[in-house]
């Protein structure tokens, strides 16, 4: 395998814009990138973009007729179909909405060809992860779901075993349910609780169906959670799985929205424990999947200047075995960039000024706790599912 991590980018995927005011601002695509550059981690990886996922490709997930709305709807963006979710609040129609989500979804699937076939150990493509994409209707901001595309398209390789983590604080509904039956992917979301947060679901009770039982696991994270917990809850249910599993090949999400400043949801997640949970998955991938083989994508965050940036770039210098200081000042150059954009004032650090630690499940539990409550809740509906200890 090639020694360089690959990076997909487009600067089209800027195109995927549901317009003025709507959380998922493009501007915070375009500010990854620059600091990705800032960085000079784009002379770390080998940057390439993709063709957009085409007709064939779209269908292993999605059915013909959604992606045919979409198709409409992005001609004639007042004709959208709101029975397939699309001209609605959270997802406006907009021209060009179907290039645009076919070009992420084709620099996600191109990642994971890209690792399959030995060309690199590591794919990022930030600009992916939307997760909430059904096979007949877009959904939280999602037209395309470029995640289960990726994996679908895995598996029409020859893929036996993929393991999919999500860690974006919205649960991965649209992944679980597009492999809800199939014992080839093994689905893992940490997410906030569905009781305070869209989309309302990913109780722990939720563990997949027929061939599938026990292939989808979900954590429910009490609003509120912080480092400590988070990563508590991660060590206690990923590591476990995934030696279990083995994939051959390990997706992962990296929604930016667990961050406290995000405004959209409840959680009180550091810049520095998320990428501390980026390091681990890089450590995972080398651990448990074949050869090290890791996809990794972006997802939610609409804390598009302070939070977003910086978590991306510290996910693109993990996969590229160059690593961003948490203590590097950020490049002038960008935040002179940021203020252009934005006309508000960049962060100064790559860190939160924070040291993540977190007690190890295996050091014993407290029933009493809604964290652990959380956990032992997971590991009671999924790990007996899968021959595991709860």
């Amino acid at each position: 395998m090639s020694g360089r991590a690959r990076l997909m980018w487009d600067e089209a995927v800027t195109g995927y814009d549901f317009g003025a005011g709507h959380p998922m601002d493009p501007v915070r695509l375009a500010l990854t990138m620059e600091l990705v550059r800032a960085f000079g981690l784009d002379g770390a990886v080998d940057v390439r973009s993709a063709q957009a996922a085409g007709e064939s490709t779209l269908r292993l997930v999605h059915r013909e007729d959604y992606v045919a709305a979409v198709r409409e709807a992005s001609a004639e963006p007042r004709a959208a179909d709101q029975a397939y979710g699309l001209g609605t609040v959270d997802d406006p129609a907009f021209a060009g909405m179907h290039e645009a989500s076919a070009l992420i979804s084709g620099l996600s699937v191109g990642a994971a060809e890209a690792v399959w076939r030995g060309e690199t150990a590591h794919a990022v493509n930030f600009t992916g992860g939307l997760h909430h994409a059904m096979p007949g209707g877009a959904s939280g901001f999602c037209i395309y779901n470029d995640p289960a595309l990726a994996i679908a398209r895995l598996l029409e390789l020859g893929a036996e075993r993929v393991a999919y983590v999500d860690v974006d604080v919205h649960h991965g509904d649209g992944v679980q349910a597009a492999f809800w039956e199939d014992p080839r992917v093994l689905t893992v979301s940490l997410h906030e609780h569905p009781r305070t947060l869209f989309p309302q679901t990913g109780w722990p009770e939720e563990t997949g169906s027929g061939a599938g039982e026990g292939g989808a696991v979900n954590v429910a994270l009490p609003a509120g959670t912080g480092d400590a917990g988070w990563l508590r809850a991660f060590h206690a249910v990923v590591p476990e799985l995934l030696a279990d599993f083995r994939p051959q090949v390990l997706v992962t999400q990296h929604g930016a929205d667990t961050h406290v400043e995000d405004p959209l949801a409840h959680l009180a997640v550091s810049l520095d424990a998320q990428r501390a949970v980026m390091t681990a998955c890089h450590d995972l991938a080398h651990s448990f999947a074949q050869d090290g083989r890791w996809v990794a994508l972006g997802g939610g965050g609409y804390a598009v200047v302070d939070v977003v940036p910086r978590s991306w770039t510290h996910l693109v210098g993990i996969a590229a075995h160059a690593p961003v200081d948490p203590e590097s000042v950020v490049p002038s150059s960008w935040r002179d960039e940021v203020y252009a954009r934005t006309r508000q004032l960049g962060p100064g650090r790559m860190t939160d000024g924070l040291t993540p630690s977190w007690q190890a499940w295996e050091d014993g539990y407290d029933p009493a706790d809604r964290l652990d409550q959380a956990v032992l809740a997971t590991r009671r509906s999924a790990f007996p599912l899968r021959g595991l200890l709860p």
